[in-house]
Parts: C-alpha cells; structure tokens; sequence
C-alpha cells in the first residue's frame, strides 16, 4: 500500500513539474477571407448587438440575460452575460479601434467571472485584400499554473478553436449578405 501511495506521490509531483514548464501565456487565433469591404466587416463585429447573429456562444443557453451599456458600438461599447448554464457570466468592453487602408484592430478587454476569473484579450485584427477582407479573431492572455495544469488534460487550442471557426463562418455570411 506505502508503494502505490509512493508511485502516485511521484506521478503527482512530475505531472505538477511538467505544467510549471508550459507557457506563461497563451494565444488562439484563426482566421477566414470574407467577400466584403473592411467597414462591413467591422460593423459585425464593433456592435455587440450584432453579436447574437454569430457569435458561437450566444445561443448556449437560453435563460442567458445580457446587458449593453456605455457607448452604442465601438470605443466604450459594453456587453454584460450572465448564465446558469454553460456560458457562465462576463464582461466584454471595446478598449481600441483603428482603422485605416491597410489595416483595422478591434480590440476587446474580455472578462470572465465563472465559473473562473480570468481577464484576456481579444483583437479582430481585418487586413483589406483582393476579395474583400481578411480578418484574424485572437484571444490571449496569461496561463496561471491551475491553467497550465488543466492545460495538461484539455487542449484549449482545439476547444475554443472550432467556436472561433463557426464564429468566423456566420460572421462571414453575414458581412456578404449586408446590403453594401
């Protein structure tokens, strides 16, 4: 019995040495070409009321309420969810803007308060191109050590990932089906 308790000591100990060795800071990012000018796309994306037509998580859970304060769109513009279910509760709030005619940032101050704390950011960053937009969507921020350790166990890459690809594909639709 002392052995088994020592082996899992051990196995315990090492698993906790290997996530103290992942990064302290983490980034996923995808990105799609959309057929339609930089403007179009930004508007899907500076306006939070906007959100409920692409964003993957919207729809999670149907008891979700929501609260938009501060500015209408853009620079100021808040987005407040509190969920019991599997969307937990959060605050997004718009922090920058530029644009310009080789490149617009939307950038994003994103804060979870469950079912954990955690504060990232995340950047629509939209490059002009022949076909009409390119636009990369990243969140990032730091990787405390419980998060290395989940880290570990859960690809975070790939979970969140495939909710950025379906985001990126109904924003898509949507910048292209917008009257220009």
């Amino acid at each position: 019995m002392l052995t088994i308790l020592l082996i899992l000591a051990v196995l315990v100990v090492a698993l906790l040495a290997w996530a103290s060795t992942r990064p302290d800071t983490f980034r996923i990012e995808r990105s799609i070409r959309i057929a339609a000018p930089m403007l179009q796309v930004a508007e899907q994306i500076d306006d939070f009321h906007e959100w409920a037509r692409w964003s993957p998580w919207e729809h999670i859970d149907p008891t979700m309420t929501r609260k938009f304060s501060g500015a209408d769109a853009g620079v100021g513009a808040v987005y407040e969810w509190d969920s019991q279910g599997k969307a937990g509760a959060g605050r997004m709030e718009i922090t920058e803007m530029r644009a310009g005619a080789e490149r617009g940032l939307i950038s994003i101050r994103l804060e979870f308060l469950k079912p954990w704390k955690a504060t990232n950011t995340a950047e629509f960053l939209m490059t002009p191109s022949e076909a009409g937009t390119d636009l990369n969507w990243a969140m990032f921020g730091p990787s405390p050590f419980m998060s290395k350790v989940m880290g570990v166990f859960i690809n975070l890459d790939k979970m969140v990932g495939k909710d950025f690809e379906a985001g990126l594909a109904a924003l898509k639709r949507n910048a292209e089906q917008a009257p220009r």
